[in-house]
């Protein structure tokens, strides 16, 4: 990722966010939407690890991150006008490689239980759902129910 697409960064993980979460009441509120606003253009900045951006017809598209632990992938984000278009996938593929020559038997990966989309694409790619349950979030106030997922490799 570069300097030049950290705003375009921020902006594709927000709007995706905001269509994930449509209709959920608990991100209705304000202070939720602006916590997640903030953390989706704070993020380029402050990123570590690895970190992929995918782009279509010169536009960032999307991008995802590996942070925290080595064999997780910590986050997907495509841009709703990109969604459906393989970039989702391609996403997660370049993550399960890169944990894979790292050595790492299994995949992980943690979305929200309501977050149908996310749970096709996971599965799609070969993950299973291990653990549901909620959790949390710090950056947001508020508990979600999450689902854990895991991808046995090679």
């Amino acid at each position: 990722m570069t300097l030049a697409d950290h705003h375009v960064v921020g902006e594709v993980g927000f709007a995706a966010w905001k269509t994930s979460t449509a209709g959920e009441a608990g991100f209705s509120d304000p202070s939720v939407i602006e916590a997640a606003r903030k953390a989706f253009f704070d993020y380029p900045a402050q990123a570590k690890g690895d970190v992929a951006v995918a782009e279509l017809g010169g536009r960032v598209a999307g991008w995802g991150a590996r942070e925290d632990q080595p064999d997780s992938i910590s986050d997907i984000w495509v841009d709703p006008a990109f969604q459906g278009r393989g970039i989702g996938s391609a996403l997660v593929r370049y993550f399960l490689a890169r944990i894979g020559t790292e050595g790492l038997s299994i995949a992980r990966i943690h979305t929200r239980a309501t977050n149908a989309g996310a749970t096709r694409l996971y599965q799609r790619c070969g993950f299973s759902v291990v653990w549901r349950g909620e959790e949390f979030d710090s950056g947001l106030g508020i508990p979600l129910e999450k689902l854990h997922l895991e991808k046995r490799l090679g």
